[in-house]
């Protein structure tokens, strides 16, 4: 049966929203640059089983969450290190540090491997937010499918401006197609692996809006106003929040 068929909802959901939640889980589904399908599954799994993991539940309310020592509630898929940093970012993403990451890669966890973990992270939120705010039920996770990872690194990468290595500006206007230079860092961050930059994109571009249609503030592009989208977007990032 096909995915994201959305029979059950009481509202209409547009056509648009529901094949890009269908591309969103294929793109789950195959094996990406650093991460076979298996692997990008597993951290897709690893996503819903945070929201209940114990471990993260006590970290969650305590003043600190490095004074809580314990081990996730995780189904033995990945890495610890990959564990951690899956529930980390999503249950307690506003108190992450860089030497929390910097420890990731300390003990070998590849920046690249952090970078595609993080982007499929990114979409099996989204989606899932989205059926939460529908009353609808989580969509079943994909089937992962058989390939190999591509492992090519890009060009163009510098280091210090984040704590993630970044493609420059330029490269990832180029990559996103906006005017040049013009390339937000919620974008860049997921530039050293530019198919989770792209996948995250496409998502965006169905329940937001895509870069250059951001950049058109007159632009009446759904049934609400583009000042009512932005009143909506601010509430909802200061609620979850997010500082980027």
């Amino acid at each position: 049966m096909s995915p994201f068929l959305y029979r059950d909802s009481q509202d209409p959901i547009r056509d648009d929203l529901a094949e890009a939640h269908r591309e969103a889980w294929g793109h789950i589904a195959a094996a990406g640059t650093w991460l076979s399908g298996a692997e990008r599954v597993a951290v897709a799994e690893e996503t819903r089983r945070a929201r209940t993991c114990a471990l993260c539940a006590e970290r969650k309310q305590a003043l600190s969450p490095y004074a809580v020592e314990g081990e996730h509630d995780h189904a033995g898929a990945l890495s610890p290190l990959m564990v951690d940093e899956v529930h980390r970012v999503t249950t307690d993403a506003a108190r992450l540090c860089e030497s929390w990451y910097r420890s990731l890669l300390d003990q070998g966890l590849t920046a690249e491997a952090y970078v595609e973990a993080l982007g499929v992270a990114v979409l099996v939120i989204s989606v899932d937010r989205f059926h939460h705010a529908m009353g609808l039920a989580p969509e079943p996770l994909p089937i992962p499918l058989a390939g190999e990872p591509t492992r090519v690194r890009p060009d163009r990468v510098v280091e210090g401006e984040a704590w993630v290595p970044m493609q420059e500006a330029r490269a990832v206007s180029a990559l996103i197609g906006t005017p040049a230079g013009q390339a937000p860092f919620v974008l860049r961050a997921l530039s050293l692996v530019p198919a989770e930059l792209r996948a995250w994109q496409r998502l965006s571009a169905a329940q937001y809006l895509d870069e250059n249609e951001m950049l058109d503030f007159a632009s009446e592009l759904r049934a609400i106003t583009r000042p009512q989208i932005e009143l909506v977007a601010g509430r909802v990032s200061a609620l979850n929040e997010c500082f980027y």
